[in-house]
C-alpha cells in the first residue's frame, strides 16, 4: 500500500505532517523530537562515526550532511519509490535495511539513527550491547526541521554540512514567499484515503508560506481526518492539491481524489503533489516549496489544469 501504510511503523497516523508533540524544547527550535544517547557515546566535534539510519526522514538528511563512507546503511523505505523522501537513485548507493536488530548489529555502526516509533524493545536491545542510539521524531515545523539538520550534522561530524542545508531551506522559504498584499490562496491537500492535514504541521506551515491557507483547517478539520467528497462538492476550495501516486494503479480508497464529479467545480482547480513532498522535512523542503509555487504561479495565470 502506499506510503501512509508503510509509515505506520514510525508513527500511527503519519503525515508530513503528522507529528507527535514531544519536539520542541522551551525557547523556540528545541530538538525536534531528538533523544539523546549515553553522554559517554557523544561523538566529539572531530569524531565522523559510521552510521545506520532507520527513518526515511533522517535518510535524506543524512545522505546531504555525512560523507557517503560514514553511512552503513539506510532505511528500506529510501529506496522504494512510493515511500522515499529522497532520491531513489541516490538511496540506491547505499545498503537498505529493514531495521531488524541482527542485522543493524551485522553492520557495526557507531551510530543508530531512528525514529520515536521504532520498537521500544529493538532500540533497548542494541542500546544493551553498547550501540549509540539517537532518536528523532517526525518535524512538525520549519523550526523543528532546522533543529534535527543541525543535530544530525553535529552526530555525523560536519556542522558546516548542516548549517549549508539549513541555509538552503531559508532560501527557499524567502524565495516561495508571495508579493506583499497577497490574498491566501483557499487550498485542500487531500492526501491518500481522504485525508487532510490539521494546522499545526509542517505542510500547512510550507502552503501557508508559499501564498496558501489551509482551506479543511480553516473549516474544523484536524490531523488526519477525512474530507468527504460530498463536503468538498458543497463547500469547493480554489484548488485542490491531490496527493498522487508514483506508480501503479490508484487504490480503491483513494479513488476519491480524482473522482470525476470534481470536474464539475468549475472555478477549482486540481494539481498533483508527489508523495515524496509531503512526509518529511530537511532537504524536502526546498523541493515542497518550489512545488507549491510553481502551482500559484499557474493560479495566477488563471489555469484550471495545473502541470506536474
Amino acid at each position: 500500500m502506499c506510503r501512509i501504510l508503510a509509515l505506520g511503523a514510525l508513527a500511527a497516523g503519519l503525515v508530513l505532517s503528522a507529528c507527535s508533540p514531544d519536539a520542541l524544547a522551551p525557547g523556540g527550535e528545541g530538538k525536534g523530537g531528538h533523544e539523546q544517547g549515553s553522554p559517554h557515546h557523544q561523538p566529539t566535534p572531530h569524531h565522523q562515526p559510521t552510521i545506520v539510519s532507520l527513518n526515511p526522514c533522517t535518510d535524506a538528511i543524512l545522505a546531504q550532511v555525512a560523507d557517503p563512507a560514514q553511512i552503513r546503511a539506510l532505511s528500506a523505505y529510501s529506496s522504494d519509490p512510493e515511500q522515499s523522501s529522497m532520491d531513489v537513485a541516490l538511496a540506491r548507493r547505499f545498503p537498505a535495511t529493514n531495521g531488524a536488530v541482527e542485522t543493524v548489529l551485522a553492520l557495526h555502526p557507531d551510530l543508530l539513527v531512528a525514529s520515536t516509533y521504532t520498537d521500544p524493545a529493538s532500540l533497548a536491545a542494541m542500546r544493551a550491547v553498547g550501540l549509540h542510539v539517537e532518536t528523532f521524531a517526525i518535524a512538525n515545523s520549519v523550526a523543528q526541521s532546522r533543529a534535527q539538520v543541525r543535530d544530525l550534522a553535529r552526530l555525523a561530524g560536519h556542522v558546516d554540512r548542516g548549517e549549508a542545508l539549513v541555509r538552503q531551506i531559508d532560501r527557499a522559504m524567502a524565495e516561495a514567499a508571495p508579493a506583499p498584499g497577497s490574498k491566501p490562496i483557499p487550498a485542500v491537500l487531500w492526501e491518500p484515503g481522504g485525508t487532510v492535514p490539521g494546522q499545526a504541521t509542517l505542510v500547512a506551515e510550507l502552503m501557508a508560506q508559499a501564498g496558501f491557507a489551509n482551506f479543511s483547517a480553516q473549516r474544523g478539520l484536524g490531523q488526519s481526518e477525512r474530507l468527504p467528497l460530498e463536503r468538498m462538492l458543497a463547500d469547493p476550495p480554489r484548488v485542490i492539491l491531490a496527493v498522487g501516486h508514483a506508480r501503479g494503479p490508484i487504490p480503491e480508497d483513494d479513488r476519491l481524489l480524482f473522482h470525476p464529479a470534481l470536474a464539475a467545480l468549475g472555478h477549482t482547480a486540481r494539481a498533483t503533489l508527489a508523495p515524496n513532498l509531503i512526509y518529511c522535512g530537511g532537504p524536502t523542503i526546498p523541493r515542497m516549496l518550489a512545488r507549491l509555487v510553481a502551482v500559484r504561479h499557474q493560479l495566477d495565470q488563471h489555469q484550471q489544469d495545473i502541470r506536474p
